[in-house]
């Protein structure tokens, strides 16, 4: 053999070690991580889905299939689902999924704490142990917190010792603050940072909703919607955690270690920037701070707060 072969070979030999290397760096080697915000749907049903509209990106059948073909190679197994859709029956029908789909671990429904309804669709939907919560919107949830009916019925979550997500934008974390005070039982999760916008420079609003939030020790932050809100939503917003270090680094000293959560929101996400860059980039934040906090943002963190089966 030459020696002009001999270092091609090296070469060759060299490139692929790196290339495995590489490939096995986007497995986390001894870390789990739980999705606790995906959405599954399917416009194709008879009676179609109240959300994402027609014409749009997201308008398309979603399924966990399709979700764990984007996950699974990057190590995550297990998902929380969190339901949009306002129809009552399409609680039943995520319900119906997860008994297919052991990958489903918990499921946060959508209903409506301030209807008559509201405590018996409850006690027919926690008859599923994968039933772990709830969840109401910014504008619901603002107007709610003033109401004593609405207040019943988020007390009936303390008693099924289930959580509530809210989702919305700054001026949703004063009406967290205010039921937290209302009730301080609840285990309240705020959805998508609180709806921070654009990650590299959060409004003065966000950042004191953030602090009132925050101080209540039963009141956790999903990280997650990072990229929907940078990148002008064209799927290329920026893939190094240090973009996003406005907004992380002030979670990161509200919350501490034990009450931030990893979530995905995909497929939404897929408006900011692809699967692996959403989990990559978090990844490059939460284990810059360690094993043991990367290990309870990833996974401890969310079972503690939505107290979700093994179903494996």
């Amino acid at each position: 053999m030459g020696r002009r072969e001999a270092m091609g070979m090296l070469i060759g030999a060299a490139s692929t070690a790196l290339a495995s290397s590489a490939k096995c760096e986007e497995v986390p080697a001894g870390l789990e991580i739980v999705d606790t915000h995906t959405h599954f749907y399917d416009p194709t049903r008879p009676e179609g889905v109240p959300w994402p509209q027609p014409g749009t990106p997201l308008y398309r059948k979603v399924m966990p299939s399709d979700w764990k073909a984007l996950a699974n190679p990057l190590g995550i197994q297990k998902t929380v689902v969190v339901e949009a859709s306002k129809w009552v029956e399409d609680n039943q029908w995520i319900l119906e999924l997860a008994e297919r789909e052991k990958c489903i671990v918990g499921f946060v429904g959508n209903l409506d704490p301030g209807t008559p309804e509201f405590g018996d669709q409850l006690k027919r939907f926690t008859a599923n142990p994968v039933f772990r919560g709830i969840r109401v919107g910014g504008s619901r949830l603002i107007k709610g917190v003033e109401e004593p009916e609405f207040l019943a019925g988020i007390k009936r979550l303390v008693e099924r010792d289930l959580s509530l997500d809210v989702n919305g934008g700054p001026d949703l974390l004063m009406a967290v603050d205010k039921l937290a005070v209302k009730v301080p039982e609840l285990r309240i999760v705020v959805d998508h940072v609180g709806g921070a916008g654009d990650a590299a420079k959060p409004s003065s609003a966000w950042k004191e909703g953030i602090k009132a939030v925050a101080r209540h020790p039963k009141v956790w932050c999903k990280v997650s919607g990072l990229v929907e809100g940078a990148g002008g939503g064209k799927g290329n917003a920026p893939k190094e955690a240090g973009y996003y270090a406005p907004v992380l680094d002030m979670v990161w000293h509200a919350f501490g270690e034990d009450r931030v959560v990893f979530g995905s929101n995909w497929p939404v996400s897929d408006r900011g920037a692809p699967f692996d860059v959403v989990v990559g980039l978090v990844r490059q934040y939460f284990e810059g701070k360690g094993k043991t906090a990367a290990r309870k943002y990833f996974a401890d963190n969310g079972k503690a707060v939505y107290k979700w089966i093994d179903r494996s």
